[in-house]
């Protein structure tokens, strides 16, 4: 069985860093998400990850490190565009809020 090639409205199996963190609104633009990881303030799976075009996927577990506070984020989908704050919660699971699941 042969893979297809994503189109713009069929979210892959895989997305970019930063494009993830954007559609997930945890920062307000796709410039300072790629800021974010290149200055090496998010892990992936416990890796520092300085790529803005590392690929995530479902099961990967985020350390975001912002202003004032630190993230800690289990990707659970992906999105084909940014939506509003209401669409996003498919796309994670925090997990400091939930103990550390």
């Amino acid at each position: 069985m042969g893979r297809t090639a994503p189109t713009s409205d069929t979210p892959s199996e895989r997305q970019r860093l930063d494009k993830w963190l954007w559609h997930a609104r945890i920062v307000k633009a796709r410039t300072s998400a790629a800021a974010l990881v290149s200055k090496g303030h998010v892990r992936v799976n416990g890796a520092r990850e300085t790529s803005p075009g590392h690929g995530v996927k479902t099961g990967d577990v985020l350390t975001i490190a912002l202003d004032r506070s630190v993230r800690v984020l289990k990707v659970t989908g992906f999105a084909a565009r940014r939506g509003d704050a209401a669409s996003v919660s498919g796309l994670y699971d925090d997990l400091e809020e939930s103990g550390r699941s």
